[in-house]
């Protein structure tokens, strides 16, 4: 596997033509209870445009956690959060909200609460529909959920569309399959830096990933390699996925 810093990846720019070059960054911050300033960092060096947060606080002053999170970031808060029951939506002012919703999913008895954080946004001259999400520990109920993101992506009404979130499952798991399916699984359209997202002490296995309808461009996707190793491990317990993808103008 080839070595990779932040650096190698595209960076982020709106071509003459109005499709928007973007960073989109997935990860889980095990509800900000690690160090903090070590996670600021790493999304920090990531430049992402678009950050799909799982995990996020969820309980008292989760608000203001997270507006910690994205002020140290250079970024804003964009949706979700509590009450989309852990999934959080942040960006760079470089993009333009058009609407959010926060989604709480039908609930198993006896099983966490599950939701999606959704946006529909406009960069560049693209308009691009985000989700981020965090599906069940349970097999029967993450592949329902699997398919509740397929169909709300398509209820979204956006000529593209990107999701991403940890799905508690590898590829050749049967939700991650039924995604994959329908959608780009980027690293594996186009791998960059690392492929394991869990855990950052023994990366051993892909249980995160950014997800791209049909009409986007990959540009690259990965774990990124070449940031300080004592931040990934001290940040939380996931390492993030990092994707460039090229948005057409619509």
């Amino acid at each position: 596997m080839a070595t990779s810093t932040t650096s190698t990846l595209p960076e982020s720019r709106t071509e003459p033509d109005g499709s928007a070059v973007i960073r989109v960054l997935s990860y889980n911050i095990r509800s900000m209870r690690d160090d903090r300033e070590a996670l600021a960092r790493v999304v920090t060096a990531c430049e992402p445009d678009l950050v799909l947060v799982q995990e996020a606080p969820r309980f008292f002053r989760w608000r203001k956690r997270a507006a910690w999170l994205a002020s140290h970031s250079g970024l804003v808060t964009l949706g979700g959060g509590a009450t989309a029951s852990g999934p959080l939506l942040l960006c760079s002012l470089r993009v333009r909200a058009e609407r959010t919703e926060d989604v709480l999913l039908p609930r198993t008895p006896g099983l966490h609460q599950r939701g999606f954080a959704t946006a529909v946004v406009r960069i560049g001259g693209a308009r691009l529909g985000v989700l981020s999400c965090h599906l069940s520990l349970q097999q029967e109920e993450r592949y329902a959920q699997g398919g509740m993101l397929l169909d709300r992506l398509k209820e979204m009404d956006v000529p593209h569309a990107v999701a991403a979130g940890d799905l508690n499952e590898r590829p050749d798991g049967r939700t991650f399959r039924r995604l994959a399916g329908e959608l780009q699984d980027c690293w594996a359209v186009k791998p960059w830096g690392g492929e394991f997202t869990s855990t950052p002490d023994n990366p051993h296995q892909r249980i995160d990933a950014v997800f791209a309808t049909p009409g986007v461009e990959v540009l690259g996707c990965g774990v990124p390699l070449g940031l300080p190793e004592a931040d990934l491990k001290a940040a939380t317990d996931h390492l993030p996925v990092l994707a460039a993808l090229r948005v057409p103008a619509s």
